[in-house]
Protein backbone atom coordinates (compact mmCIF):
# COMPACT_ATOMS: atom_id res chain seq x y z
CA UNK A 1 0.00 0.00 0.00
CA UNK A 2 1.51 3.19 -0.61
CA UNK A 3 1.83 5.38 2.35
CA UNK A 4 -0.38 7.90 1.68
CA UNK A 5 -2.71 6.00 0.18
CA UNK A 6 -3.52 7.81 -3.17
CA UNK A 7 -3.59 5.77 -6.01
CA UNK A 8 -2.99 9.44 -8.22
CA UNK A 9 -0.32 11.75 -7.55
CA UNK A 10 0.77 14.33 -10.05
CA UNK A 11 4.15 13.98 -9.26
CA UNK A 12 4.27 9.93 -10.40
CA UNK A 13 3.74 11.26 -14.13
CA UNK A 14 7.44 11.65 -14.43
CA UNK A 15 7.36 7.65 -14.22
CA UNK A 16 5.54 8.04 -17.83
CA UNK A 17 9.21 8.27 -19.39
CA UNK A 18 9.94 4.54 -17.65
CA UNK A 19 7.89 2.81 -19.89
CA UNK A 20 9.64 3.77 -23.19
CA UNK A 21 12.25 1.50 -21.42
CA UNK A 22 10.22 -1.66 -21.47
CA UNK A 23 8.62 -1.05 -25.03
CA UNK A 24 10.81 1.76 -26.79
CA UNK A 25 9.77 1.68 -30.06
CA UNK A 26 6.19 1.51 -29.31
CA UNK A 27 6.17 3.75 -26.92
CA UNK A 28 8.26 6.26 -29.48
CA UNK A 29 5.57 5.74 -32.37
CA UNK A 30 2.53 6.25 -29.69
CA UNK A 31 3.91 9.96 -28.74
CA UNK A 32 4.65 10.90 -32.53
CA UNK A 33 0.73 9.63 -33.00
CA UNK A 34 -0.42 11.47 -30.34
CA UNK A 35 1.44 14.71 -31.47
CA UNK A 36 -0.21 14.22 -35.03
CA UNK A 37 -3.35 13.88 -33.83
CA UNK A 38 -3.11 17.11 -31.68
CA UNK A 39 -1.28 19.33 -34.27
CA UNK A 40 -3.03 22.08 -36.12
CA UNK A 41 -4.81 20.51 -39.09
CA UNK A 42 -8.74 20.41 -40.27
CA UNK A 43 -9.67 21.21 -36.56
CA UNK A 44 -7.03 23.75 -35.06
CA UNK A 45 -4.80 22.65 -32.30
CA UNK A 46 -7.47 24.93 -29.70
CA UNK A 47 -9.91 23.17 -30.69
CA UNK A 48 -8.57 19.67 -30.64
CA UNK A 49 -7.16 20.30 -26.68
CA UNK A 50 -11.18 21.33 -25.68
CA UNK A 51 -12.42 17.72 -27.56
CA UNK A 52 -9.16 16.39 -25.76
CA UNK A 53 -10.72 17.63 -22.25
CA UNK A 54 -14.17 16.38 -22.89
CA UNK A 55 -12.68 12.78 -24.01
CA UNK A 56 -10.44 12.88 -20.60
CA UNK A 57 -13.38 13.14 -18.80
CA UNK A 58 -15.04 10.00 -20.38
CA UNK A 59 -11.62 7.66 -20.07
CA UNK A 60 -11.60 8.78 -16.65
CA UNK A 61 -7.92 9.57 -16.77
CA UNK A 62 -6.68 12.35 -13.93
CA UNK A 63 -3.49 12.41 -15.81
CA UNK A 64 -4.99 13.15 -19.48
CA UNK A 65 -7.21 15.71 -17.48
CA UNK A 66 -4.23 17.79 -16.15
CA UNK A 67 -2.30 18.10 -18.99
CA UNK A 68 -4.88 18.81 -21.24
CA UNK A 69 -6.68 21.31 -19.55
CA UNK A 70 -3.22 22.97 -18.98
CA UNK A 71 -2.77 22.50 -22.66
CA UNK A 72 -5.91 24.17 -23.41
CA UNK A 73 -5.33 27.18 -20.73
CA UNK A 74 -1.90 28.10 -22.65
CA UNK A 75 -3.84 28.51 -26.23
CA UNK A 76 -6.48 30.55 -24.26
CA UNK A 77 -9.11 28.20 -23.70
CA UNK A 78 -11.51 29.68 -21.13
CA UNK A 79 -12.96 28.08 -17.78
CA UNK A 80 -16.47 28.47 -19.68
CA UNK A 81 -15.64 26.47 -22.31
CA UNK A 82 -13.16 23.89 -20.20
CA UNK A 83 -16.91 23.26 -18.78
CA UNK A 84 -19.05 22.79 -21.63
CA UNK A 85 -16.32 20.87 -23.29
CA UNK A 86 -17.08 18.79 -19.89
CA UNK A 87 -20.85 18.59 -20.11
CA UNK A 88 -20.76 18.06 -24.29
CA UNK A 89 -18.67 14.34 -23.02
CA UNK A 90 -21.39 14.63 -19.73
CA UNK A 91 -24.31 14.33 -21.86
CA UNK A 92 -22.53 12.08 -24.42
CA UNK A 93 -21.88 9.44 -21.56
CA UNK A 94 -25.19 9.58 -20.24
CA UNK A 95 -26.43 9.22 -23.98
CA UNK A 96 -25.01 6.16 -24.34
CA UNK A 97 -26.58 4.76 -21.36
CA UNK A 98 -29.88 6.23 -22.62
CA UNK A 99 -29.92 4.77 -25.74
CA UNK A 100 -28.62 1.43 -25.08
CA UNK A 101 -31.98 1.11 -22.90
CA UNK A 102 -33.42 0.27 -26.12
CA UNK A 103 -31.37 -2.89 -25.70
CA UNK A 104 -32.84 -3.57 -22.37
CA UNK A 105 -36.50 -3.11 -24.09
CA UNK A 106 -35.81 -6.09 -26.65
CA UNK A 107 -33.90 -8.07 -24.10
CA UNK A 108 -36.66 -7.66 -21.52
CA UNK A 109 -39.82 -8.49 -24.31
CA UNK A 110 -37.61 -11.20 -25.66
CA UNK A 111 -37.74 -9.96 -28.76
CA UNK A 112 -36.57 -12.90 -31.43
CA UNK A 113 -33.48 -11.14 -33.23
CA UNK A 114 -29.84 -11.72 -34.58
CA UNK A 115 -28.79 -8.85 -34.83
CA UNK A 116 -28.33 -7.10 -31.72
CA UNK A 117 -27.65 -3.85 -32.92
CA UNK A 118 -30.20 -2.79 -35.50
CA UNK A 119 -30.54 1.18 -36.57
CA UNK A 120 -34.09 0.39 -36.41
CA UNK A 121 -33.71 0.15 -32.23
CA UNK A 122 -33.44 4.18 -32.44
CA UNK A 123 -36.87 4.19 -33.02
CA UNK A 124 -38.01 2.54 -29.78
CA UNK A 125 -35.83 5.47 -27.42
CA UNK A 126 -38.98 7.41 -26.93
CA UNK A 127 -40.46 4.06 -25.41
CA UNK A 128 -38.62 4.82 -22.61
CA UNK A 129 -40.14 7.41 -21.54
CA UNK A 130 -43.51 5.47 -21.02
CA UNK A 131 -41.59 3.60 -18.03
CA UNK A 132 -39.68 6.88 -17.01
CA UNK A 133 -41.03 9.49 -17.77
CA UNK A 134 -39.69 12.31 -15.27
CA UNK A 135 -35.71 10.95 -15.81
CA UNK A 136 -36.28 11.04 -19.96
CA UNK A 137 -37.66 14.53 -19.74
CA UNK A 138 -35.08 15.24 -17.51
CA UNK A 139 -32.27 13.68 -19.50
CA UNK A 140 -33.13 15.20 -22.90
CA UNK A 141 -33.37 18.47 -21.36
CA UNK A 142 -29.65 18.37 -19.91
CA UNK A 143 -29.16 17.01 -23.69
CA UNK A 144 -30.64 19.95 -25.18
CA UNK A 145 -29.02 22.62 -22.72
CA UNK A 146 -25.00 20.58 -23.03
CA UNK A 147 -25.16 20.81 -27.19
CA UNK A 148 -26.53 24.42 -27.55
CA UNK A 149 -24.28 27.22 -28.64
CA UNK A 150 -22.44 28.84 -25.94
CA UNK A 151 -18.70 29.49 -24.85
CA UNK A 152 -18.28 26.89 -27.40
CA UNK A 153 -20.12 27.26 -30.85
CA UNK A 154 -22.73 24.31 -32.01
CA UNK A 155 -20.37 22.67 -34.14
CA UNK A 156 -17.63 22.35 -32.09
CA UNK A 157 -19.63 20.48 -29.75
CA UNK A 158 -21.20 18.33 -32.07
CA UNK A 159 -16.96 17.62 -33.16
CA UNK A 160 -16.97 16.89 -29.10
CA UNK A 161 -19.96 14.91 -29.43
CA UNK A 162 -18.74 12.77 -32.31
CA UNK A 163 -15.37 12.02 -30.46
CA UNK A 164 -16.73 11.09 -27.37
CA UNK A 165 -19.02 9.23 -29.10
CA UNK A 166 -16.39 6.53 -30.32
CA UNK A 167 -14.82 6.60 -27.10
CA UNK A 168 -18.21 5.01 -25.38
CA UNK A 169 -18.61 2.81 -28.05
CA UNK A 170 -22.03 3.68 -28.68
CA UNK A 171 -22.96 3.03 -32.68
CA UNK A 172 -26.63 4.96 -32.15
CA UNK A 173 -24.84 7.90 -30.55
CA UNK A 174 -21.82 7.86 -33.99
CA UNK A 175 -24.43 7.78 -36.36
CA UNK A 176 -27.25 10.83 -34.91
CA UNK A 177 -24.31 13.24 -34.28
CA UNK A 178 -22.57 12.45 -37.25
CA UNK A 179 -25.51 13.53 -39.51
CA UNK A 180 -25.86 16.20 -37.00
CA UNK A 181 -22.45 17.10 -38.04
CA UNK A 182 -22.42 17.15 -41.27
CA UNK A 183 -26.20 19.17 -41.53
CA UNK A 184 -23.71 22.09 -39.63
CA UNK A 185 -21.04 21.78 -42.32
CA UNK A 186 -18.51 19.81 -41.08
CA UNK A 187 -16.09 18.50 -43.57
CA UNK A 188 -15.02 14.32 -43.51
CA UNK A 189 -11.77 15.78 -42.63
CA UNK A 190 -12.57 17.57 -39.62
CA UNK A 191 -14.89 14.29 -38.76
CA UNK A 192 -11.70 12.09 -38.81
CA UNK A 193 -9.52 14.30 -37.38
CA UNK A 194 -11.97 14.43 -34.16
CA UNK A 195 -11.79 10.80 -34.14
CA UNK A 196 -8.34 10.54 -33.94
CA UNK A 197 -8.04 13.10 -31.10
CA UNK A 198 -10.27 10.69 -29.10
CA UNK A 199 -8.32 7.85 -30.59
CA UNK A 200 -5.14 9.24 -28.69
CA UNK A 201 -7.25 10.23 -25.29
CA UNK A 202 -8.33 6.34 -25.36
CA UNK A 203 -4.91 5.18 -25.78
CA UNK A 204 -3.34 7.81 -23.99
CA UNK A 205 -5.65 6.52 -20.62
CA UNK A 206 -4.06 3.23 -20.91
CA UNK A 207 -0.37 4.57 -21.33
CA UNK A 208 -0.72 6.80 -18.65
CA UNK A 209 -2.01 4.24 -16.57
CA UNK A 210 1.28 2.23 -16.98
CA UNK A 211 2.19 4.97 -13.86
CA UNK A 212 -0.60 2.64 -12.16
CA UNK A 213 1.20 -0.49 -13.07
CA UNK A 214 5.01 0.36 -12.19
CA UNK A 215 3.49 1.73 -8.94
CA UNK A 216 2.10 -1.55 -8.17
CA UNK A 217 4.46 -3.41 -9.39
CA UNK A 218 7.32 -2.17 -7.38
CA UNK A 219 5.41 -1.96 -3.78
Amino acid sequence: MLANDSLYQKSKISRIGELGKSAAEANKTFFAFDKAALADGAITERTKEIIAVACAHVTGCPYCIEIHVGNAKKLGVSKEEITEAVLVATALKAGSAFAHGTHALNAYEEVEADNLYQAANMKRMTELKDYAPDAVKGFFGFDEAAMKDGAINKKDKELIAVAVAHITGCAYCIDIHTKNAKRLGITKEELVESIFVATALKAGSALAHGINALNAYDE
